[in-house]
């Protein structure tokens, strides 16, 4: 706007050197700008879907008594944040290398955060375009939320998905008893990514499912083997073996009769100790004959 009064003779609007408006004759050939009140007390031009291109200073330029006056206003365009480029989701091998960008676009220019969004809550990670991550754990995958911000609206907000790939770790395998002709079951739970397949020994022997009246099911991180009718042949020690692509693990599980010593961590070599008593008991014996 550029207020005027009756001695104005001339008025025009420029734009830096540009003119726009001389009077009412236009001299721009943008159609987003427009003559708004040309009268005695305001000269006003009006500027349709502003775009930061349009930033910059306005001169009201006018005539009075053959004495030039101008009057200058700064046009400040502000933008909204906007993502315009951002990782996409990755997958890595633990102990890699990663790292992610977030270009975001703005007036005026906006802060860029990276935020772990993890199993216990959001975690702050860093405050810059580029995070690193530098020999990444499996405890850093997830989500990452990258926000940007500058105070015109409300932020823009985009994920970035991480997965990270370990060997299996066998977390869960008990020793488990059952009575002869009763069902028995042995479970053998392994944390790993790509989600690992698993197998069945007995002594060198692989377990197929179906035979010998038993069944191996395994869905996701559990693997199960079912003794449906359950023999003294059953008794014994089973390995439970968990491989994906990074590697491999196995563990002892023993199926035991009513009884039997064992305990849930250290069955095996309890078992073992069980044998060399009854083996210093037995040559006692035999020395005494």
């Amino acid at each position: 706007r550029c207020n005027v009064d009756d001695r104005v003779t001339r008025v025009a609007w420029l734009n830096r050197s540009t003119i726009l408006y001389a009077g009412n004759d236009k001299w721009s050939i943008d159609n987003r700008v427009v003559i708004l009140s040309n009268t005695k007390t305001q000269y006003s031009i009006k500027i349709h879907n502003v775009d930061v291109y349009d930033e910059g200073p306005y001169t009201c330029s006018v005539q009075t008594d053959n004495h030039p006056k101008t009057s200058r206003v700064h046009l400040i365009v502000q933008v909204p944040p906007q993502i315009v480029n951002i990782s996409s989701d990755i997958t890595v091998n633990e102990g890699s290398s990663v790292t992610l960008m977030c270009l975001a676009f703005g007036r005026p220019e906006p802060t860029v955060t990276w935020r772990h969004l993890s199993g216990k809550g959001q975690g702050f990670v860093s405050e810059d375009e580029y995070l690193e991550i530098t020999g990444i754990t499996r405890e850093q995958s997830g989500e990452y939320e990258c926000s940007a911000v500058n105070d015109v609206a409300v932020p823009d907000v985009r994920k970035v998905k991480v997965t990270v790939n370990y060997p299996p770790y066998i977390s869960n395998a008990k020793n488990t008893g059952a009575s002869v002709g009763q069902k028995g079951i042995l479970q053998c739970e392994a944390s790993a990514v790509p989600v690992a397949e698993f197998q069945w020994f007995k002594e060198d022997t692989r377990l197929a499912n179906g035979l010998e009246g038993v069944r191996i099911e395994s869905k996701g991180r559990l693997s199960t083997l079912t003794f449906f009718n359950v023999s003294e042949k059953d008794y014994g020690n089973y390995t439970c073996v968990a491989t994906n692509k990074l590697g491999n693990t196995n563990a002892s599980i023993i199926l035991y009769g009513p009884g039997a010593v064992h305990d849930g961590g250290n069955a095996a070599s309890r078992a073992a100790a069980g044998l060399c008593l009854w083996a210093s008991l037995l040559a006692r014996l035999l020395l005494d004959f």
